[in-house]
């Protein structure tokens, strides 16, 4: 089964320009950038307990053809989620069972952009009409493992939770928890915030699925990969980083969930909803 997110994919115009917005977000530097290959190009910043990985156009090819167009069409956004396995042959005829029409496995490869040292690894993709419209991989161990650079005072750890809005919450309930196998921790309706939430857990890191209650939405319609939150040891540290940096920050709060403080990251994210959070004994 599933054992946690590898990571998740974040398409932007220029990679280089979004590697360096990310590492002055994150606090630490990519851990892997590729060279070009079928006209793109990626950046991976390795955590405790995912990636973030950024692509790009780079040049003419297929892949990036079809970047710039999904660029054109909806701008910088998260676009894809990557499940890990310790076994993708016995994943993939379970997903099989399970109608979620995976393709066959394949083999993958990256070379790195300085070094020409190479990352393998297998991977299959779920039908994304299965998935809600989510791009959505299997992917086994890449070789070798990547460790995650040292970071500065404030910087990210890890990614405390990504964010799906949905427009059908029991259609999210069947896959996130039924298919896929995540662990199913919470549904709570919170009328003060006119939402749905379905809480999932997987390799330490919580999928937080929300449903915006009164709205007019098509119940076919695709879930969309929203937002990040993530994880420091020390938030003021990460606020004082951020501030000298001259991103615009909303100040310290409590955060919803019991025991953590939070901010909301406003500029410089590529798009991307962001919220930074740290719990009480981090």
């Amino acid at each position: 089964m599933i054992s946690a997110l590898d990571h998740c994919v974040l398409i932007c115009p220029d990679l280089q320009v979004g590697a360096d917005t990310y590492a002055a977000l994150l606090g630490r530097g990519p851990d892997w950038v590729s060279q070009p290959e079928d006209g793109a190009a990626t950046a991976l910043f390795r955590l405790a307990n995912t990636a973030i990985e950024l692509m790009a156009p780079i040049e003419d090819g297929p892949v990036g053809d079809r970047l710039r167009q999904m660029l054109d069409d909806g701008g910088p956004r998260l676009t894809s989620l990557a499940f890990a396995s310790d076994n993708v042959d016995a994943d993939r005829a379970l997903f099989e069972r399970r109608a979620l029409a995976p393709s066959d496995i394949s083999a993958g490869q990256s070379t790195h952009a300085v070094s020409g040292d190479i990352r393998t690894w297998r991977r299959f993709r779920l039908s994304d009409a299965a998935c809600a419209g989510v791009k959505t991989f299997v992917v086994g161990e890449a070789a070798p493992s990547l460790q995650a650079d040292p970071a500065v005072e404030g910087a990210v750890t890890a990614l405390d939770h990504i964010v799906i809005a949905t427009p059908n919450p029991e259609r999210a309930v069947a896959h996130y928890g039924g298919r896929l196998g995540l662990d199913f921790r919470l549904d709570r309706t919170a009328e003060q915030w006119n939402t749905r939430f379905l809480f999932f857990r997987t390799g330490g890191l919580t999928f937080e699925i929300i449903h915006r209650l009164g709205t007019q939405s098509d119940q076919e319609g695709n879930d969309r990969i929203w937002g990040l939150t993530w994880a420091v040891d020390d938030l003021d540290a990460a606020h004082s980083r951020l501030s000298a940096a001259g991103h615009d920050l909303s100040e310290v709060r409590i955060g919803r969930k019991p025991g953590s403080r939070v901010f909301t990251v406003r500029d410089r994210t590529l798009e991307v909803p962001t919220l930074f959070i740290a719990h009480d004994g981090d």
